[in-house]
Formats: C-alpha cells, sequence, structure tokens
C-alpha cells in the first residue's frame, strides 16, 4: 500500500511528471477507489472465490422462516487448481405449519448430500464422478424432497442453490426465491424463473409487469420443495459471470429492492461482505415486508 500512495499521493511528484503545473488539485482517493486500482487487470492465483453473505427477519415478521448455507475450497497444487463452493437459500413457505423447518431441513440435507457426493474428488485429484453435476443436483432435490416431507407435513419451501467447480455453475431452482448475475458493466440478468402463480399469470400476456407487482396473489407458488405433487427442479449449467458477481437470494430482497439498486449496492460497496449487508439494509429501508437472504459469490481469477 505504501508504495501506491507514493505514486498517487504526493502533489509534487505529479506536478513534476506533467510539467509543474501550478493548477493541480489534490483529493484523497476513496476506499473505492484504491480498492479499484489494485483489482482492475489483477490475476489471481489460485482462482478462488470470494463469498459474502447478509439475512435479516426484515420489519413485518416476528421470525426467520429463511435458510442459508455456504461452503467455499480453494485447491491449489500449483498444476491442478480449482475452486469449488456448494450456496444455498430457501425459503419457509410463509403461512404453512413448520415453514422454516422445512427450509432449514432442504438446506441441511441438499448440502450433506452434496458434501459427501463430493468428498472423494476434494480428498483425491484422481477420483471422478459417475454422474454429471445435473444429474448430482436432482438426486440431491429428491432426497430433501423426501426429507421435507416427513419432517414438515403440510409444509414447503423455496431452493435455489449454486453448484460452483472451476469456472462453471450448476444452479438448481424451485419456487421464488432467485440468483442473478451482476455484470461489471451494469446488467443484471434474472437465471431463474420463478415458479409462482403471478409470473405464470406475466408469462402468458394476461397481466403486466407493473400489475404483478402489486397482485395480492404474487407470493403464492405452483411449485415448492415439499409439496406432495412435486415437479422436477429446474437445473441448467452455464459459464460463471465474468467479470461480475452471482447473487441468491429470497423475495424478501428482490420483491422490494430494484435492480438498479442491487447493481449500486453491489459495484459500491468497500467488499462483497459489505455489498450483502447494504442490500440487507436496503431491503428493510424499503419496509423489509419479509424475511431477507442474500449470498454474494465472485470468481477471482
Amino acid at each position: 500500500m505504501k508504495s501506491f500512495f507514493k505514486k498517487f499521493g504526493r502533489k509534487k511528484k505529479i506536478q513534476k511528471e506533467i510539467g509543474g503545473s501550478q493548477n493541480i488539485i489534490t483529493a484523497p482517493l476513496s476506499e473505492e477507489q484504491i480498492q479499484a486500482v489494485f483489482t482492475r487487470n489483477m490475476h489471481f492465483e489460485p482462482p478462488q472465490l470470494v463469498v459474502g453473505c447478509g439475512q435479516s427477519t426484515g420489519r413485518q415478521r416476528d421470525h426467520n422462516e429463511d435458510s442459508i448455507f455456504t461452503f467455499t475450497v480453494t485447491l491449489g497444487n500449483g498444476t491442478n487448481t480449482q475452486p469449488f463452493g456448494i450456496y444455498l437459500v430457501a425459503d419457509g413457505m410463509g403461512g404453512h405449519q413448520y415453514g422454516e423447518v422445512a427450509s432449514n431441513v432442504a438446506v441441511r440435507t441438499i448440502a450433506s448430500f452434496l458434501l459427501r457426493k463430493f468428498h472423494p474428488i476434494l480428498a483425491d485429484a484422481t477420483a471422478t464422478l459417475d454422474e454429471s453435476l445435473q444429474e448430482i443436483m436432482q438426486a440431491a432435490v429428491k432426497e430433501a424432497q423426501r426429507a421435507v416431507v416427513k419432517a414438515a407435513p403440510g409444509s414447503g419451501t423455496t431452493l435455489t442453490a449454486a453448484l460452483i467447480m472451476g469456472q462453471q455453475m450448476t444452479i438448481t431452482h424451485i419456487g421464488d426465491s432467485r440468483a442473478y448475475s451482476i455484470q461489471s458493466d451494469g446488467r443484471v440478468s434474472l437465471l431463474t424463473r420463478d415458479h409462482s402463480l403471478v409470473r405464470r399469470l406475466e408469462e402468458l400476456g394476461q397481466i403486466t409487469p407493473d400489475e404483478a407487482a402489486i397482485h395480492p396473489q404474487r407470493n403464492v407458488l405452483y411449485r415448492a420443495l415439499g409439496q406432495a405433487d412435486f415437479l422436477e427442479a429446474d437445473i441448467f449449467t452455464a459459464p460463471f459471470p465474468q467479470p461480475g458477481h452471482l447473487l441468491l437470494c429470497s423475495d424478501g430482497l428482490w420483491g422490494v429492492v430494484s435492480d438498479a439498486e442491487i447493481f449500486h449496492k453491489v459495484s459500491k460497496a468497500k467488499n462483497i461482505q459489505t455489498a450483502c449487508q447494504d442490500l440487507v439494509e436496503a431491503a428493510n429501508a424499503a419496509g423489509g415486508p419479509d424475511n431477507i437472504s442474500a449470498i454474494l459469490i465472485q470468481l477471482l481469477d
């Protein structure tokens, strides 16, 4: 850091380099500007995942039915370096019995299943998988479905999960928690499709997006983990957003914080942990009508 300020923080040296002009106004650099200078075009070895998370009960609920899970590993041996991570957000269905139990059981079941499945790969570089990543995720969801039905009958939960290996991410999604790609140029792209009644009406052209935002049944889901008539989860694999971030969040965040504000909070925060807390605070500042959960992930390579 000292060498940085030798170059950028001394007025006399700057004046000398540009001809000694006397009309120069200097000002301290902000922490964000300093961070941008250090990270721009920087190569990281080994590649690694940086993760932050934030959660709040909100301002209008008396208990939290959301559950989150993060697990990050960096393997670096000079020849085969690969970041690995498992990230889960689940939102117990409001108005149902044991919503918080459903989300917690879902998150713990899927995390345990994936950690058991990938432990041989993490422990032994020569080990291989007999199934595709999507098949593994589908099997994990089915095990969670059985566990939720047993532990919290009559309840249910959303689930949005990301399994990251190297520069690829496999997303699993049920319900209306979401995954977003946040690009450094300002694009905030929704990666998942809400399994809600209002979203379906919007897709069919029966209501407008503005009408959907205030529809009285906007929280009604037609697909959730733990429902007796459970359907297959949406599962897809895609490149990790580079340069950018992956955001997993419950509707307590995306339902009240705009895409533009999400980008603003993420891009202006001094670090990824602060960005998550800023997102949670923004949701509470907008009224905090629901539980709020956010996991923000960045790949440094």
